[in-house]
């Protein structure tokens, strides 16, 4: 059985990029439009769910608070498409993740600090744990939806791996 306690740490563009994106406008030059009242940010992530004639799809998740320590009893993977996870509210939240393979590689799970403001998009095929909110809210979330076994799910509930988070 494995023991493991993880300490999330702060996320940067590039502690994360092996697992997917950093939605950010940081360093990222705007389009300004509409007479000069809004700014437009282009290509802040990679999108990918076009695979087996799949189509993006824009949904609502209704996230519960999560408490901490966390025991985490599963991971999830999406092989046939990218997964982007906005919050509808100036918030913190958490993202448990581990590299694409068979099954979630417990030597290489890591867990990132998501500050108020920031997304993320997990990569096709990264492991993640579902939706780790530290409040009760909504988050904009883009999915693929469409034919194909889009969702795999590993389980953890033998295995010790808890989040260890202060808010």
């Amino acid at each position: 059985m494995t023991n493991l306690i993880i300490k999330p740490k702060p996320i940067t563009k590039e502690n994360f990029n092996k697992f997917g994106d950093m939605i950010t406008t940081a360093n990222i030059k705007p389009l300004e439009i509409n007479n000069g009242y809004a700014k437009r940010y282009d290509g802040i992530v990679k999108l990918d769910t076009k695979k087996d004639n799949g189509e993006s799809t824009i949904c609502i998740f209704s996230a519960l608070k999560r408490s901490f320590p966390m025991k985490v009893d599963m991971m999830e993977k999406h092989p046939l498409g990218s997964q982007a996870f906005i919050p509808m509210k100036e918030t913190i939240f958490l993202s448990f993740v581990a590299p694409e393979g068979n099954k979630p590689d417990l030597t290489k799970v890591e867990a990132f600090i998501i500050p108020k403001g920031i997304g993320v998009n997990y990569n096709p095929g990264v492991w993640h744990f579902p939706l780790i909110s530290t409040e009760n809210m909504n988050f904009l979330v883009i999915d693929r939806k469409g034919e194909g076994d889009n969702l795999i799910i590993h389980d953890l509930q033998k295995e010790n791996v808890t989040i260890d988070f202060q808010i």
